[in-house]
């Protein structure tokens, strides 16, 4: 006969939290939402005392759920730089990243002086890979080398968190960001 190793959690506990991290995933995703526990309780029918127990806190249930929306954001970002270019990844990721921050731009407005550390290392893990990207395309000869990397990321991160946050949303904007950006960055023809 075999023991748990750990304490196992009860079959209505387990169910009330992936029904509050579906309920504070899907409050990322809505401008102008209030990410509040009772929110978040009142969205899946729960108490508030329910989702507290089920989390800990509110940092830990949204530190959940915004590492759930940006593991598959980084994990795309490092697949693209192992299938193809850097100066191809960084296009093709700059366009995803801009629809990205467009569906989720509350998720900046919602987090400040929260304690979310699976949440910082995946944005640390994103900063790299684009990071990576800009380099790789600096080596290429396609990114200008004039530019500090660092300051290009930060341009390339709040620029696009800039147009996403336009209302209503604009395609025609988000493409004419994207050229002007990729334009901007292209190193300076020789005199």
């Amino acid at each position: 006969m075999s023991t748990p190793t750990g304490p196992r959690r009860r079959a209505d506990a387990v169910r009330n939290r992936q029904l509050a991290l579906e309920a504070a995933t899907a409050l990322l995703s809505e401008p102008g939402a209030s990410l509040t526990v009772e929110a978040i309780a009142k969205r899946v029918g729960l108490g508030a005392a329910t989702v507290v127990r089920a989390f800990g806190g509110k940092d830990a249930l949204l530190d959940a759920a915004v590492s759930g929306l940006l593991e598959p954001l980084v994990r795309r970002a490092r697949d693209l730089l192992a299938e193809t270019t850097p100066t191809r990844a960084l296009h093709v990721f700059l366009r995803e990243l801009l629809a990205f921050q467009t569906a989720h731009h509350g998720v900046n407005d919602q987090l400040g002086g929260l304690d979310l550390p699976a949440t910082t290392a995946l944005r640390a893990d994103l900063v790299r890979a684009v990071e990576e990207m800009i380099d790789g395309a600096r080596r290429e000869g396609t990114v200008r080398t004039d530019l500090d990397p660092g300051v290009t990321t930060t341009l390339i991160g709040q620029t696009a968190l800039a147009v996403a946050r336009a209302q209503p949303p604009s395609q025609e904007l988000a493409d004419a960001y994207l050229t002007v950006l990729l334009d901007g960055l292209r190193p300076p023809s020789a005199p």
